[in-house]
């Protein structure tokens, strides 16, 4: 029946995102779940982010599939994603254009902490674009036009209250982890997310095609990525 995927979206917290891919990994034999998070509820912090999720992965897991399940977290949802893994068992932790915490840190204060900020207007100088520039096009400049413009009826509001948690593991599961960096992601610049995945986990990140929003813009494509990293040997981060 094909590896189990839990796929959690980034702010908005909406299974949506993942419209793309989902199929793409079905075509392919796997199991599929996609996740709506509680973003819009300025009452749900971290901790009932998690329990959504792993109230997925168990239902998931339960109706069947080869071993223990891959969970692949977009942005937003790395703040998640580990604490899935440090409550089940999980084949693989995937983080796609994530954000990597560190214990005690809150999502409010990594933006400074890893400088995505500067990373961002380094980019943009980079390509001459302006560093200024429009925001929304840092998302969209790679996704199709029909998608994006049907996004703005799925995408929800975030609140900002997991934002303003400490992350609360003492450190990273110990699970296996990958992290795949969309090579042309302008909100989090491949160079920042090198740098993120090599000083807080160790690892070196998987450059697939595509953007901040890539299982929109390249779903094939990242379908591929994650398909191989099922047959590749998992590394496992530093803790």
């Amino acid at each position: 029946m094909g590896t189990p995927f839990l796929l959690l979206p980034g702010a908005g917290g909406r299974a949506w995102y993942w419209h793309r891919l989902v199929p793409e990994l079905e075509r392919r034999g796997h199991r599929v779940a996609a996740v709506d998070l509680p973003a819009d509820d300025d009452t749900a912090g971290l901790e009932a982010y998690a329990t959504v999720a792993t109230a997925a992965l168990d239902a998931l897991v339960a109706a069947g599939g080869d071993g223990d399940a891959v969970v692949v977290a977009q942005s937003m949802g790395g703040l998640t994603a580990p604490l899935v893994a440090a409550r089940r068992p999980v084949r693989l932790l995937v983080l796609l254009n994530a954000m990597v915490p560190r214990p005690g840190e809150t999502g409010g204060e990594w933006w400074d902490a890893v400088d995505q900020a500067g990373a961002r207007a380094a980019l943009a100088r980079e390509q001459g674009r302006p560093e200024d520039g429009d925001g929304e096009t840092d998302f969209s400049h790679d996704v199709p036009p029909e998608v994006w413009a049907a996004g703005a009826e799925e995408v929800g509001d975030q609140s900002g209250t997991p934002f303003g948690e400490p992350w609360p593991l003492p450190s990273w599961p110990d699970v296996p982890t990958r992290v795949l960096a969309g090579r042309d992601d302008r909100f989090f610049p491949l160079a920042l997310q090198r740098r993120v995945a090599r000083d807080r986990l160790g690892l070196d990140v998987v450059e697939v095609p595509g953007g901040h929003l890539c299982a929109l813009s390249r779903p094939a494509e990242l379908a591929d990525a994650l398909d191989a990293l099922l047959v590749a040997e998992p590394t496992r981060p530093v803790t």
